[in-house]
């Protein structure tokens, strides 16, 4: 004898969970509000690097360097091996060594300041930037050693309106950069070779956050439309608003933790929703199926009786996708981190949204097996009609 399913009461409490979905609803759009996303360089433009170590890297040590340095949100990943490093941080290299140089210019005394960072004239061929200093005398400045040959490369200095100019030949961000890595070589005992560094602008942030969102939005509207079509309205309305609530719940963990927000999050985002439908448009298969079987049957009893069937392939799907996801943020790199745990958070709340949220929004809307009973065909000529 086969053992009897026992139907689990799903609906009984939708009370219950639908004053949980409201009250995470509320408190992640609060955290949005207030906290905002923390946007990765990908969205905020500022500078990647990737550096060589001659031995695996101490990220804990290139941290500390970085923390020290005072970039703002600096990250160290590995990628590719466990000697090559990939730094990021919002900061312009160019724009943080003005800084650097004006704190140094204005510990002098006297009044000396930085006041601009110039293009050198057209005659000074061969320099890279001119620093117009106020306040401040030629030989104080040879004398204090704030321009080094070994550093700066040639240097020029000329008088303007009563202001210094200084030429230097190396740009003060490159600069910069050398004393960085000399930092780093100095704390992890390494040495250390810069294969690339490059700026992402803002204009390019701006760009990709509105593909993104523009992205996401058509996965709304396709969806909302392939479910209209495939089943019912009312499945739809379901549908999208369990949609929406995974991807709030699923940003606004992100807000309030303030974790990284750049592209590999927003692509966890998109795949979430795919994911999401998928297990959705199973429950609403069987809710559909069952309720053409199971005619006496009351909607919400149906609802409970399909989802009860429906519950293993929910369970075994999800904990094999967790198995994935896991491995991913432990073992593949820093680089994925974020991607899995974006996908760790959207997968417990689409599982719990397909059962609650989908089928509880479809119940609410009062679902009858009258809308999806299938519509009679016409028959085809005339009923006695006899060919010639």
């Amino acid at each position: 004898m086969t053992k009897e399913l026992r139907i689990i009461d799903f609906m009984g409490m939708r009370h219950y969970t639908s004053a949980l979905s409201i009250i995470i609803v509320i408190i992640s759009i609060g955290s949005l509000a207030i906290n905002g996303l923390k946007l990765g360089l990908d969205f905020t433009g500022g500078t990647q690097l990737e550096v060589l170590l001659d031995r695996p890297a101490d990220l804990d040590k290139i941290r500390e360097v970085l923390e020290k340095e005072e970039l703002k949100s600096p990250v160290a990943v590995l990628f590719g091996s466990d000697q090559e490093v990939m730094i990021r941080t919002q900061d312009q290299m160019k724009v943080k060594a003005q800084e650097k140089l004006a704190a140094t210019v204005a510990a002098l005394g006297n009044g000396a300041s930085l006041e601009a960072l110039e293009r050198p004239a057209r005659e000074l061929e061969g320099f890279a930037d001119t620093l117009v200093i106020a306040n401040i005398s030629e030989q104080l400045v040879q004398q204090q050693n704030l321009f080094t040959a070994d550093k700066y490369g040639r240097i020029q200095y000329q008088q303007r309106d009563g202001k210094l100019l200084v030429n230097l030949e190396n740009s003060i961000d490159s600069v910069y950069l050398n004393q960085i890595i000399l930092d780093l070589e100095q704390a992890t005992g390494a040495n250390i070779e810069l294969r690339s560094s490059e700026f992402v602008g803002p204009q390019i942030g701006d760009e990709l956050r509105d593909q993104g969102g523009l992205g996401m939005v058509v996965a709304f509207v396709l969806v909302f439309l392939y479910v209209a079509v495939q089943f019912q309205w009312k499945f739809s309305i379901g549908a999208i608003i369990g949609l929406v609530h995974d991807v709030i719940v699923t940003l606004g963990f992100f807000a309030f933790f303030q974790w990284d927000f750049d592209l590999t999050v927003l692509a966890a985002i998109l795949a979430l929703i795919g994911y999401s439908i998928n297990d959705t448009i199973v429950i609403y298969d069987r809710i559909r199926e069952n309720f053409r079987i199971l005619r006496k049957t009351n909607p919400h009893e149906v609802i409970n009786i399909s989802i009860t069937q429906t519950l293993g392939r929910t369970i075994m799907t999800s904990a094999s996708v967790f198995i994935v996801l896991f491995c991913l943020y432990f073992i593949a790199g820093e680089v994925l981190q974020g991607f899995a745990l974006a996908l760790i958070i959207g997968i417990v709340a689409g599982t719990y949204s397909s059962v609650y949220i989908c089928a509880n929004i479809t119940a609410a809307l009062g679902i009858t097996k009258e809308d999806l009973m299938p519509k009679p065909k016409e028959e085809d000529g005339v009923e006695g009609h006899e060919a010639p």
